[in-house]
């Protein structure tokens, strides 16, 4: 299992690639990644080329509803930054989960 630490600097690393691509200029979106092993929810922004005000939280009912919410394992996160799993067959195997908007799933692919 990853440590949170590990999580927020590969979530800023898988994030800060895909907001510096030209598809994402003009992006703002609040973004959520929900790791239920550690039982966190990162908690940021995508906006003006970069990922902004990254932090932890408890994971519990409640809270904001992020733009653009992931659910995944904290190793599964990881290895997404290390090149040891690929976003798309993860997504589709259920490995990882992704919920937006039909706007923001679109700008999303264009981005992946």
């Amino acid at each position: 299992m990853a440590t949170i630490e590990q999580c927020i600097t590969a979530l800023e690393g898988v994030l800060g690639g895909l907001a510096s691509k030209p598809a994402a200029q003009g992006l703002d979106r609040s973004l959520s990644c929900r790791l239920p092993d550690l039982g966190q929810v990162l908690r940021g922004r995508l906006a003006g080329g970069t990922v902004r005000d990254l932090h932890a939280e408890d994971d519990g009912p409640g809270g904001p509803k992020a733009d653009i919410r992931l659910t995944m394992s904290s190793d599964d996160l990881v290895a997404l930054t290390d090149g040891q799993l690929s976003f798309a067959p993860a997504w589709a195997s259920g490995r990882v989960k992704l919920e937006a908007g039909l706007r923001d799933m679109l700008r999303l692919r264009a981005l992946l």
